[in-house]
């Protein structure tokens, strides 16, 4: 695997005591889940018309209302922004 050094010198400043190995797999496996999402959304989508701002609000609220905004650094709500583009 190749990636330019300047990626790999902000995964080192930004992995620290976890190592670059561990930050990269937690990276992968991040994308991979909201890679998952997408499929799922498309083929829901495909099947049943393009979700509402309802089903897409009660679904944001059933992921993440046990979220501790103080953990996250956000406001508790998805994390991702609209959840749109990232699901």
């Amino acid at each position: 695997m190749s990636m330019p050094t300047d990626l790999v010198a902000e995964i080192r400043s930004r992995a620290g005591r976890r190592g670059v190995s561990s930050y990269i797999t937690e990276a992968v496996r991040h994308q991979l889940a909201m890679d998952g999402l997408a499929e799922i959304v498309a083929q829901h989508e495909a099947e049943h018309g393009v979700l509402t701002e309802e089903e897409i609000d009660a679904a944001r609220r059933e992921l993440f209302e046990h979220a501790d905004p103080h953990e996250s650094g956000r406001d508790g709500a998805d994390p991702h922004g609209s959840g749109r583009d990232a699901a």
